[in-house]
């Protein structure tokens, strides 16, 4: 009732501000760009803005490992495990008994977390979407979470039981073809549910047939009837363009957003920009490296949870009982904050291929193609109100991009 009482104030005060349309343009799209700059109001809010995010993630880390802590030494787990064992003695029965609850257990602690991080989007204009949408897209979210979390579990403690040793293994390989599907599959069945997806050819076709010279020039082939323009403005002010799918399932998706807010030329980068993580292969990597870190998350959450059991602690006895849960969770997720900085790092240093990747496929299709760059950046940069000389420390701790700054020197070849 707490966390219902606390959504139902928020809806109620956050009603009250109309959130901000984007910033206007602060460089003529006449003028070069030679560095990434704001005018003074616009600098105190993207500095204010970052502040806000920093205190999110710093709050949102700990409130995240206490509330799995708490709900390990409450014993909620295992309360839940002893009643999904009373149900049925199948277990696929009692990984339904079971996982629901737990997640939305998990789920309620986290909506305050929610709730502030949509106030704050709101507050600073990034965010326009209404407190009822917010809701309902919550709620599917938290359905979604459900039905695929319950399969995890299932599979996860299903491997557990017929391999109490080497669980970790083997549930790695048996989860890794489930996070592949899911990851290409998304774009095509949970995006739709959260966004309208119109052809783009048909609404901007002169966008459409640039877009098509950059992916031609990047040695690809994607019709026109595969291009999209999904609606964001009615949530979002952001911007973005990217490719997604496989084979001859690939498409090209283009926000709304980005065609209200920025020019062909800078919109026809950022698309090359996202284009190059598709074609260098960054999305297999990321993959990759996620595999890494899920087995190296079960196979210390598989020592955290024998030393627990060894004792008997927190009533948790065997660790292929569903009670264990927690356990698992906060190992990989204390592991997921110490490798922040090195995937951190990993993944500024594939913008950075992209952003050359972007410069050398928009050759023949703009003229200029660094300005193009530079002056996409400045706009993406007023539109996210990206902090313009971000801390060393922030930098290394938390940004998966380059800074803005530092994009715009890189394009200009500085």
């Amino acid at each position: 009732m707490r966390h219902l009482r606390l959504l139902v104030l928020v809806i109620l005060l956050g009603g009250i501000a109309r959130a901000a349309a984007p910033p206007p343009r602060t460089t003529p799209t006449d003028q070069p760009v030679r560095a990434y700059t704001l005018p003074p109001e616009l600098r105190a809010r993207a500095e204010a803005y970052a502040h806000a995010h920093r205190l999110q993630y710093l709050a949102g880390t700990l409130w995240g490992l206490a509330s799995l802590a708490l709900l390990v030494k409450l014993r909620v787990a295992p309360r839940l495990s002893q009643a999904a064992q009373r149900a049925s003695k199948r277990r696929f029965v009692q990984a339904l008994v079971f996982t629901p609850p737990f997640l939305l257990s998990l789920a309620a602690f986290d909506l305050p977390l929610g709730v502030w991080s949509h106030v704050v989007e709101r507050k600073f204009g990034l965010s326009v979407q209404g407190w009822g949408s917010w809701t309902r897209d919550w709620a599917v979210g938290q359905l979604l979470g459900v039905l695929l979390g319950t399969l995890l579990v299932w599979v996860f403690y299903a491997v557990m039981r017929k391999s109490p040793r080497r669980f970790w293994l083997w549930a790695w390989m048996a989860m890794l073809p489930i996070l592949v599907f899911v990851v290409f599959i998304a774009p095509f069945v949970v995006e739709p549910l959260f966004f309208k997806f119109d052809p783009l050819a048909q609404k901007h076709p002169e966008v459409a047939a640039q877009l098509g010279q950059v992916v031609k020039n990047a040695g690809l082939e994607i019709s026109p009837e595969r291009m999209f323009v999904m609606e964001a403005s009615a949530k979002l002010n952001a911007v973005n363009a990217y490719v997604t799918g496989i084979g001859a399932g690939k498409r090209v998706v283009v926000w709304d957003t980005t065609l209200a807010a920025m020019e062909p030329r800078e919109i026809a980068f950022v698309f090359g920009h996202e284009l190059g993580h598709y074609v260098l292969g960054h999305v297999w990597l990321g993959l990759g490296l996620g595999a890494l870190g899920l087995l190296l998350s079960l196979w210390v959450g598989a020592r955290a949870l024998w030393l627990v059991c060894r004792g008997g602690r927190f009533g948790i006895t065997a660790p292929e009982d569903w009670g264990s849960l927690p356990v698992v969770l906060f190992t990989a997720s204390l592991l997921g904050t110490i490798s922040s900085p090195l995937s951190a790092a990993v993944s500024r240093t594939l913008e950075r291929k992209a952003d050359a990747f972007g410069l050398r496929v928009v050759q023949g299709v703009v003229a200029d193609p660094p300005q193009a760059a530079a002056h996409a950046f400045q706009r993406l940069g007023e539109i996210d109100l990206a902090e313009p000389d971000p801390s060393a420390l922030a930098v290394f701790w938390r940004y998966d991009h380059p800074p803005i700054r530092d994009r715009v020197r890189f394009v200009l070849g500085e």
